[in-house]
């Protein structure tokens, strides 16, 4: 560390504000220990209040701040996993046309209803769930309920935008077939998920280019319906108000189909898939396996083994691979959960020349926590880190709904997120070693590398069998 440097700037900041006093230079030349953080405090979740509709819609409300400010999501069980091989961002489409307004309000006026409301409607499409959101003042919750079902309950869905949503998807495709990030991903997916709709992740420009506005209508009738829809309220709000506003809302609206559930079977095999980019100045690697979802007796300790492995700036491999060998800038680890599913994958993007280097340190960091427990000091860091992370994704209205709904979609008890930070702070050196052993199986572990083909192949070779 340049402490001069650093000194200058304290120096110049303290300075502005009033507050500066010398130090000698004794002070100058020691480095004090920081002080020994606090005894970590038990996540007090508060009282939730649930209720149900009889055609099956599920309401979750939660006192929650100070803020006059409310969160209310609608939460759809219903997303890229209930299309089929050839209606891949159908549910994307179908989710986008549904901001397009309806009967009674435009697109226009619904954006400009949010604003007075001091929030943004939004819908979010992901793998298993749609989402229908807003945060606004707490004086409008009911009235933004009341917007929220119209646009769930009577979108247009309007044929005259379909031709530009199709464009517009077209050319996101094109962009991302042209980022070598997004080649490594979908290829690391198709080959976990092979048949399954977690394993596609973009559709082909023919396949767009079909769609039909009845598709989408088709798409909406099927998968969109109370039975399958949670609402979810947190920020301050008068409960009687609120719970009337939703019942009278949404207690016209048809039950529909009942969710599916498909859990996929992924698969893994130690084998390398090189997708070749002549000319690459850097190779993107894809290295991961199926592992243990949430609701696993082992799924905390998952969380704290791969953010000491490489999910934290912190973590082994990043010191290795980024600060002691400058090989890439921000490698990075991750667990991506679904319901009854899970991986873990590492990624990094690496100069062309240490492609072999990189895959060689990376597996060496496994096997490395596979043979020696960490030590006390380096798992308390990891802990106190997760533990931090858990208090700010508790610190907000819509992070807190996050939370609650992650529970209910995982079928946890209340207790996963009230017990959480003692959960992490009883991970022991053992426990994660014994996690790594028995889950970050190597020789099972799907290699991606997008890259140039004519100057890492034979850098690959000592990590496995090229793929057909």
């Amino acid at each position: 560390m340049n402490w001069k440097k650093h000194f200058s700037q304290f120096c110049t900041l303290t300075l502005m504000t009033g507050l500066f006093v010398a130090p000698t230079l004794g002070q100058v030349g020691q480095k004090e220990s920081p002080p020994e953080g606090g005894k970590p405090k038990s996540f007090v979740l508060p009282k939730k209040e649930n209720f149900a509709l009889p055609n099956g819609l599920q309401v979750t409300m939660i006192p929650y701040g100070s803020i006059p400010k409310v969160a209310i999501s609608a939460i759809v069980n219903s997303g890229n996993l209930n299309e089929s091989a050839e209606q891949t961002w159908l549910a994307d489409l179908t989710g986008d046309l549904m901001k397009e307004g309806t009967p009674t309000r435009s697109a226009e006026q619904i954006s400009e209803e949010s604003a007075r409301m001091g929030g943004d409607l939004g819908i979010g499409v992901g793998l298993e769930q749609t989402n229908v959101s807003a945060d606004v003042l707490s004086e409008y919750g009911p009235e933004m309920v009341s917007l929220i079902a119209d646009v769930m309950q009577h979108p247009n869905l309007p044929a005259s935008e379909l031709a530009r949503l199709k464009n517009d998807y077209i050319r996101r495709i094109t962009i991302a077939r042209s980022q070598p990030g997004q080649l490594a991903f979908e290829r690391f997916r198709s080959v976990l998920y092979p048949n399954h709709s977690f394993g596609r992740i973009f559709p082909t420009e023919q396949m767009i280019t079909n769609y039909k506005i009845e598709d989408v209508q088709k798409f909406y009738k099927d998968n969109i319906g109370a039975a399958r829809t949670h609402i979810y309220v947190a920020g301050r709000f008068d409960s009687a108000a609120m719970k009337k506003a939703i019942t009278t809302a949404f207690s016209g609206w048809q039950r529909g189909a009942a969710a599916i559930e498909d859990i996929p079977k992924p698969v893994s095999k130690r084998a390398i898939h090189l997708i070749d980019r002549p000319g690459a100045a850097q190779s993107t690697l894809y290295i991961g396996l199926p592992v243990i979802a949430p609701g696993n007796n082992d799924y905390i300790g998952m969380v704290i083994t791969n953010a000491l492995l490489g999910g934290s700036f912190a973590s082994r491999i990043t010191s290795n691979i980024r600060e002691q060998k400058g090989y890439t800038y921000s490698p990075n680890s991750q667990i991506s959960a679904r319901y009854r599913d899970a991986y873990w994958v590492e990624i990094a993007d690496v100069t062309t020349a240490v492609t072999g280097p990189s895959l060689k340190e990376i597996f060496y960091e496994i096997d490395r926590l596979q043979k020696e427990p960490p030590p006390d000091a380096e798992l308390q860091g990891i802990k106190n880190y997760l533990a931090g992370l858990f208090v700010i994704r508790n610190s907000s209205r819509q992070g807190l709904i996050g939370q609650v709904a992650f529970m209910d979609l995982h079928k946890l008890p209340d207790t996963y997120l009230t017990n959480y930070v003692q959960s992490v702070f009883a991970i022991t050196p053992r426990d994660v070693q014994r996690v790594a052993q028995k889950y970050l199986l190597g020789d099972q572990m799907t290699i991606v590398v997008v890259g140039d083909k004519s100057k890492i192949a034979d850098q690959l070779t000592p990590y496995g069998s090229l793929a057909n």
